[in-house]
């Protein structure tokens, strides 16, 4: 089966943690999957994600009833994305690697 994704523009903000993007929906809801331990105290949804034509992996993080798309500094000097700037982003689930087989 094919991983749903979506499509959506969205002003890059500033947060406490890095930057990050408004998602326009709930990751649950949307794509019938549920949040996973990320790391200690923090649950969400593991994406594949495009920002302004930059593939890269992160999180959509819950916050404040709001949906958040984790966007490291990296991401945003490839893309040449500015805080307060309005962003094309694309994103989809995380595909899980497979697993190795035991023998």
């Amino acid at each position: 089966m094919k991983a749903k994704g979506d499509r959506f523009e969205a002003e890059l903000l500033s947060g406490h943690k890095g930057a990050a993007v408004e998602v326009p929906f709930d990751p649950a809801a949307r794509w019938a999957v549920d949040a996973v331990p990320l790391w200690r105290g923090r649950r969400g949804f593991p994406v594949e994600a495009v920002l302004d034509g930059v593939p890269f992996a992160s999180a959509i993080v819950p916050r404040m009833r709001r949906h958040f798309l984790l966007v490291d500094d990296e991401v945003c000097a490839r893309a040449r994305a500015r805080i307060g700037a309005v962003v094309k982003v694309a994103v989809r689930p995380a595909t899980r690697p497979k697993e190795k087989e035991t023998v």
